[in-house]
């Protein structure tokens, strides 16, 4: 008795889902791989907007991308399925891979801190006029030691005050206070881990941008290019009147060093020589 083999039908969905991921693998030059983990649906929104000129965002199946990157023929980019984890978006951009990780920076929203979360940074409640009226709100200030004073009928926040530091665990009295203040040391949006430029056939693993930090690179090596291109003798317009100024003194200090070791002789004779040039 013959054996009939069952084929099981894929649905139209599933095969228009894949047939799109891999059309946007082909095309796109970058295919960025971020964290949507515990992103509210209204800030996931609010992203997805923001980037709606940008890039393609996706949040599909694991079964359907892997599909759809198997059947892109494309053997560098299988590399990215071991990138791809639980709670991903995959962006899909013509935008390179570092300026589309840091526009996803960018887009994230600042929101209030909740009691038992770690401090990212010194949370520092800053001298000046709140919005506050005298009432429950100046004992809960002053349990976390902050001192303040009535000011034309409003709480005044008397000296600055650091109320968690860096590192640890925020209590519901700080919570509370910082959400009065309207203090908000946390931010939600999607993070960027990993990306692949197609064009290129790398990826980049472990993406970290720090814009504070770069920028006080670039000053530093700022600070340090002018007294190096002095050193060297590197003319531009910035140097020029600096390199001008080190030949006057190196000048200076060899007609010193001549003179030093000059004969009574060769001095006598150089000085009359001088005179006569006036």
């Amino acid at each position: 008795m013959a054996i009939k083999k069952t084929v099981q039908n894929i649905p139209e969905k599933k095969t228009k889902a894949v047939a799109e991921l891999k059309n946007l693998i082909k095309n796109k030059k970058t295919i960025l791989i971020a964290s949507i983990k515990n992103l509210p649906a209204s800030q996931y929104q609010e992203v997805t907007k923001k980037l709606r000129e940008k890039a393609e965002v996706r949040v599909p199946k694991k079964n359907l991308i892997f599909k759809a990157i198997d059947e892109s023929k494309n053997e560098n980019i299988k590399k990215l399925k071991e990138q791809i984890k639980e709670d991903v978006a995959i962006l899909f951009s013509d935008w390179d891979a570092f300026d589309l990780a840091f526009e996803l920076l960018k887009s994230k929203s600042r929101v209030k801190a909740k009691p038992g979360q770690d401090a990212p940074y010194n949370i520092e409640v800053e001298e000046g006029p709140t919005d506050l009226i005298p009432g429950p709100a100046v004992s809960e200030l002053g349990s976390v030691g902050i001192e303040i004073k009535i000011e034309k009928g409003k709480i005044y926040i008397a000296k600055p005050k650091v109320i968690v530091k860096k590192g640890q665990r925020i209590s519901r009295a700080a919570a509370d206070v910082m959400s009065k203040l309207d203090i908000k040391p946390f931010s939600i949006g999607f993070i960027p881990l990993s990306a692949f430029d197609s064009k290129e056939g790398k990826l980049y693993v472990g993406i970290e941008i720090n814009q504070e930090e770069t920028i006080k690179m670039i000053k530093e090596a700022y600070s340090k290019a002018l007294p190096f291109a002095v050193e060297i003798g590197y003319p531009t317009s910035a140097t020029i009147s600096f390199l001008i100024s080190k030949a006057s003194i190196q000048e200076r200090a060899l007609e010193k060093l001549i003179q030093k070791h000059q004969t009574p002789e060769e001095t006598k004779m150089n000085n009359e020589s001088s005179g006569e040039e006036k």
